[in-house]
């Protein structure tokens, strides 16, 4: 598990396909290294990758085709900007919220409109999470953490502080970017737990009513 709180930036310094599919060299000169093991989980661009080798600036990981698939990793070049984080620990401090590393769909930048010292930025999701994406919930975009201000049909705003704009990758995005999105994964284990074997997921017909019915709201 992660919090989305980005613990530095890095370069992709290998791109190697390897029998199929692809291993990458993640390269951090400001990621400390010195508590990682072998097997250990780093989000990238907020996709869990296991660490299979390590070096002193960074490490080296296996992404598997289901990961090409389902992120953005099979449009990344050499020298491509990652957001960092090392897997939570029991005594960290959840500063984000908890995040899988697991993606959920793309997200498309669709507007930037500056904002007193912040930024904006409307993204376009998938219509099926949308559901997912509630007025003031968090959403994790390329492994940051977010607050989700507005949401306009199948699109939502994010207002973005200079600090996190300083300290991640969110800077480097234009209009027509395509980002790495993960919803809140409450909401999709609590529609679950409501619907149990019913129906999948993607189709759900989870509703306010529903939820009052079950007993988790009054």
């Amino acid at each position: 598990m992660f919090t989305g709180i980005i613990e530095a930036t890095g370069k992709l310094t290998e791109l190697t396909q390897n029998q199929g599919d692809l291993t990458v060299r993640v390269s951090s000169p400001n990621l400390d290294m010195g508590d990682v093991q072998l097997g250990d989980s780093i989000a990238t661009n907020g996709v869990c990758l296991t660490v299979v080798e390590k070096f002193s600036d960074g490490f080296r990981a296996d992404v598997s085709n289901e990961t090409l698939k389902l992120t953005q990793f099979a449009q990344y070049k050499l020298g491509q900007t990652v957001n960092l984080e090392k897997a939570l620990q029991p005594i960290s401090r959840l500063g984000g919220h908890l995040v899988s590393g697991h993606i959920d769909g793309i997200a498309t930048v669709v507007a930037i409109t500056p904002n007193a010292r912040a930024t904006e930025y409307w993204l376009e999701a998938p219509s099926e999470l949308m559901k997912y994406i509630p007025y003031k919930g968090s959403v994790a975009i390329d492994g940051i953490s977010l607050t989700v201000n507005e949401i306009k049909d199948c699109q939502f705003k994010l207002t973005i502080v200079p600090h996190t704009a300083q300290e991640t990758t969110i800077a480097e995005f234009k209009v027509g970017s395509k980002i790495n999105l993960e919803v809140d994964q409450i909401a999709r284990y609590l529609e679950r737990l409501v619907l149990g074997a019913q129906e999948p997921a993607q189709s759900s017909t989870l509703t306010m009513n529903l939820l009052a019915n079950a007993g988790f709201i009054k």
